[in-house]
């Protein structure tokens, strides 16, 4: 087999392999916040709602990175 038709047949999957490496980096940013988050109130319960609501923030600016990585390989045509 050359190399012309590995590469052929790898270029086809290329997208999943993209998605799955973007889905990598807000997958570990959401375990971060949310366990982040628990911690910080189980240590001061009084600020509970503050807390939660920086959580759901940042969870969604990770889960919206993770959006971009689903819609990049379709924008880009691969």
């Amino acid at each position: 087999m050359s190399a012309i038709t590995t590469a052929a047949e790898v270029s086809g999957s290329l997208g999943s392999i993209g998605y799955g490496l973007a889905a990598i980096g807000p997958g570990i940013g959401i375990g971060y916040i949310f366990g982040n988050g628990v911690q910080a109130m189980a240590r001061q319960p009084e600020a509970t709602g503050l807390i939660r609501t920086n959580m759901i923030l940042g969870f969604a600016f990770c889960e919206a990175l993770a959006l971009i990585g689903i819609v990049m390989p379709f924008v880009f045509g691969q």
